[in-house]
């Protein structure tokens, strides 16, 4: 179950490039507040915790599917292993949703992934810049791109 549990936190990072390792310069208080409202322009906050509503309700069937399909192709086991296996997923695999339900639900989890963003936006993007980006999503065709 820990290796399914961190292949999952694994695939959630990847999601999020690690700004701070990238970038050393410090950021204006003025890019911080300008990537802030950026994001919330675009409504951020909401759409990610649409997403993560979604794939916590698809979590399960999905870990379940890539386990199944990487126990049925592995060629070293026996039929008897792989129904062990699979059994033992089976049992795991709820568990292992439940984990990864607790990190998307954690409170802190957003304002974790705020903090990596400003730091990346910050080293493609100056301030005036990400205000232009924020002005565009609160048009009506930038909503409409949202």
């Amino acid at each position: 179950m820990k290796k399914i549990v961190l292949a999952a936190c694994l695939a959630l990072s990847f999601a999020i490039p690690s700004a701070r390792a990238q970038s050393a310069a410090p950021v204006s208080a003025d890019t911080t507040a300008a990537v802030k409202d950026l994001l919330e322009a675009m409504h951020y906050r909401d759409t990610m915790r649409q997403t993560f509503a979604q794939m916590q309700k698809n979590m399960p069937a999905v870990m379940l599917q890539g386990a199944t399909a990487s126990i049925r192709n592995n060629k070293t086991m026996t039929d008897e292993q792989k129904n062990a296996a699979l059994a033992n997923a089976s049992r795991e695999i709820p568990q292992a949703a439940a984990a990864m339900e607790a990190v998307v639900n954690d409170p802190t989890l957003m304002d974790e992934m705020v903090a990596e963003f400003i730091p990346l936006y910050a080293r493609h993007f100056s301030a005036a810049e990400v205000r232009q980006m924020a002005a565009y999503y609160r048009t009506p065709v930038g909503a409409k791109t949202i």
